[in-house]
Formats: structure tokens, C-alpha cells, sequence
């Protein structure tokens, strides 16, 4: 088979809508490398957008996959409940920041995470009103691309989105806006738009995934954390891009000295099978009754099967150590490249989380069209890179936490080259 004969097949099959970042079909993976139906080898900076932290087909999680495979596959938690479901709601409870009582609830993807703990809020709190922030990302279910900080792609042509949803920017150094410009965003809405007393929650990523990976700054969770105490809000993390060892620790929130409410997560939870959960405090989560929360595959066997031994993994394996020494890595790199690139307008991430933002030289113009080929030479040699931002003028790297000392020097190389060949285009 060929790429070309299969994307042709795929035009009269699939959705439209159903974006493509390539057209390479992929035929085995192995850690960071993938190969493709006609036999090509990459490496895979983009690890399934942030899934596979442990790296494609890791032999513990497999293993751990093929025996729950002997066991059984499915029998719906709610009808017929399974030890390894709760004992996975145990450790995630003492895993996820904060210092308090906690409660934990398993779904399907991260969309559905966010969908349950802006669910959980409204009921807990009696309240409707949500806020979140410019350039967010929170997946593509209504109340998902309502949250979303983006139009293009996520919103354009879908209608009405969901009501009592209000966004306030985000604070990105960079582009010029700080805490201050977001708290005051916040303030404004308190006082022309929206009685404090409302809102139920308030939502963001620690650091913003999609929308460019930008930090939240430390004062910025502060700010929030004792805007939501004086409101009675309810502080909603969303971990689905950023956990599970991607920031140098395991979660992001252990950054900060201030922690959520409500935790949301997925991707990295499963090592490439699909479960996503919400963490919380006990007095929150648990104040939907019976029957309000779940779903028929929320905490699916294999995923919770996976789950466990992907946390065993960062475990033993000191992924949080290693995102942190690879991140450095990086950072080093690409700040070596500064003097030569001047499109280079910002290097930034936490751990094994980094993004470089390119700018046409001597501007604050973004730069999508250098991205973009950038995106496109390393593919060419053999690297697999995503680009993000609102302006699409961001590389974000995103290979598995575990990718070989060797294969990654291999793609440090290839980047160079790649950059070097996007200057002379």
C-alpha cells in the first residue's frame, strides 16, 4: 500500500471535518519511532499529542493490557464493578494536588473530563456561569469548543454556542498582556456583565496546550485561587495536555503553590488507550447523586488496566526527572540557534513541554509561514513536529518522555537542519 492511494480512499470515507496534520498512515510504533505503510521511519515528536508520555506500545503497559485481555474487556462499571477501577480512584486521589479529602470520577476522553467537572461545579455550587480563557483549549463537544479560546477551527460554523460561557485573556508576556490585564478582565465582567455569585467555576490549563504552550503564571493561580475563595468558585484544572510527567513533574499544578478544586485529565493517563478521569475535593464530587455521572465506558478495563502501569512507569522509571533533563536539552538547543534565526522570538515550557515561537524578525508579527516550514522540512527528514498557537506560529515539541538518548540527538540534528533549510526557502 501507498500514503497516497490510502488518503485518496479516506477523501470518500471519513468526515471532512476530521482534520489531517499528515498524510503519513502508520503501520507500527515503537517508542518514539513510527514507520509507515511504505516502509519510512520517524520520529515522533508529537507522541499522539501528548499520549504516549511513556512512548508507543511501552512492554509494561502492553503487558498489563494482554492480561486484563484474559480477564475481560467490558462489563460496564455501573452494572458489574471491578477492584482495579477503584484502586486506580485510590491512588489518583493521593496523586493529584491538594491537601484535602478527594473523590475520583473515570470517563471516556478529556472532553468528556471537562463536560463532567464543569457538571460537577454547577451542581455543587447551585450556579451556572462559567470563565475561561482566551486561546484555551477544551476539546470539540459544545460545551468543550464553548470554553475553547479559538474560533478557527473549533467554532466557525457551528452556531449558538453554550450560554453563560466568558472568556478573559490569558496572560502571555510576549503578547504584551500580564496577571493584572487578567484579573482586571475578570473584574470587568464582575462589574458589567456577570454577578460573581453566579459563577460556578472558573477553568484553565497551567499551561496553555493548543493555544500555544504558554505557563500560567505563578500569580496568576494565586490571584484565581483567592478570587475563587472570596466568590465561593470552584477552581477547575484542566491536566488533559499537561499531565502525567510532561512538565517535569507529575502534575503541573505541583508548580504552583495554590492547588484546584477539580483536576481533569486523559492522554498521558493511558499510554495510548483511551480513559480520562476527574479528581477532586470529596465535598464537590460528591454532590451529584447516583446515576448523574459516568458513562458506558468510563473506566474501561484496559484503560484502567493501562493506567496502572503507566503510573508504575513514571514511577520506576523517573519520567519526571527525565522530562525535566530532555526539556533542558532542548532548551539549549534551540537558544544556540537564537543568534543565527532571528524568527526565533521565544523559547519557553516547563520540563519536557517546550514550544519555540517564531515572529517575523525584528516584529511581534507572527510568523505562521515559518512554522510551517520548519513543520514540514523536519517531515521530510524523517521528524514528526505539531505546530499550535492562535496564530499557528508556535512548534511544539511533544515526543515521549522515554525516547532513547540516541534518537533524540538523531532529531536535535534533524530540527537544525530543519530550521536552517526554512531560512533558505
Amino acid at each position: 500500500m501507498q500514503n497516497a492511494e490510502i488518503a485518496e480512499r479516506r477523501k470518500t470515507a471519513i468526515a471532512r471535518g476530521v482534520g489531517m496534520q499528515t498524510q503519513i498512515y502508520v503501520e507500527r510504533a515503537q517508542n518514539a519511532e513510527v514507520w509507515d505503510v511504505e516502509g519510512h521511519r520517524y520520529i515522533d515528536f508529537a507522541a499522539g499529542i501528548a499520549v504516549v508520555n511513556t512512548g508507543h506500545r511501552h512492554p509494561k503497559v502492553m503487558a498489563a493490557v494482554q492480561r486484563q485481555l484474559d480477564s475481560f474487556t467490558h462489563t460496564c462499571h455501573q452494572v458489574l464493578p471491578y477492584e482495579n477501577y477503584i484502586r486506580l480512584g485510590e491512588r489518583l486521589n493521593a496523586l493529584v494536588p491538594g491537601d484535602f479529602d478527594k473523590r475520583t470520577l473515570f470517563v471516556t476522553t478529556g472532553a468528556e473530563a471537562v463536560e463532567n467537572a464543569v457538571k460537577i461545579a454547577r451542581y455543587a455550587t447551585g450556579r451556572n456561569a462559567v470563565i475561561a480563557f482566551g486561546g484555551a483549549f477544551h476539546g470539540r463537544t459544545f460545551m468543550g469548543m464553548t470554553l475553547t479560546g479559538k474560533v478557527q477551527p473549533y467554532k466557525a460554523g457551528f452556531g449558538a454556542m453554550m450560554p453563560d460561557v466568558f472568556h478573559v485573556p490569558f496572560p502571555i508576556g510576549l503578547h504584551g498582556i500580564s496577571t493584572d490585564d487578567a484579573m482586571a478582565g475578570i473584574q470587568k465582567l464582575f462589574k458589567a456583565d456577570l454577578d460573581p455569585a453566579r459563577v460556578a467555576c472558573i477553568i484553565l490549563e497551567p499551561v496553555q496546550g493548543e493555544g500555544g504552550f504558554y505557563p500560567a503564571p505563578p500569580e496568576l493561580m494565586r490571584a484565581l485561587r483567592t478570587l475563587c475563595d472570596d466568590h465561593g468558585i470552584v477552581l477547575i484544572a484542566d491536566e488533559v495536555q499537561t499531565g502525567f510527567a510532561r512538565t517535569g513533574k507529575l502534575f503541573a499544578m505541583e508548580h504552583y503553590d495554590v492547588a484546584p478544586d477539580l483536576t481533569c485529565m486523559a492522554k498521558g493517563l493511558g499510554g495510548g488507550l483511551p480513559i480520562a478521569a476527574v479528581t477532586g475535593k470529596a465535598s464537590i464530587v460528591d454532590a451529584a447523586n447516583p446515576g448523574g455521572l459516568g458513562g458506558t465506558y468510563g473506566g474501561n478495563p484496559l484503560g484502567i488496566a493501562a493506567a496502572h502501569a503507566v503510573l508504575d512507569v513514571i514511577e520506576e522509571e523517573d519520567l519526571c526527572a527525565r522530562a525535566n533533563a530532555l526539556g533542558s536539552r532542548l532548551r539549549q538547543r534551540l537558544e544556540a540557534m537564537r543568534d543565527a534565526v532571528p524568527e526565533i522570538a521565544e523559547i519557553r515550557g516547563p520540563g519536557f513541554m517546550v514550544a519555540v515561537e517564531f515572529n517575523l524578525p525584528g516584529t511581534h508579527t507572527p510568523h505562521p509561514d515559518f512554522a510551517n516550514r520548519v513543520k514540514a522540512e523536519a517531515q521530510a527528514r524523517g521528524l514528526i513536529l505539531l505546530t499550535c498557537g492562535v496564530y499557528g506560529n508556535v512548534i511544539r515539541f511533544l515526543a515521549p518522555i522515554t525516547i532513547p538518548d540516541d534518537i533524540f540527538a538523531e532529531a536535535m540534528d534533524i530540527l537544525e537542519q530543519s530550521v536552517q533549510a526554512a531560512q533558505a526557502a
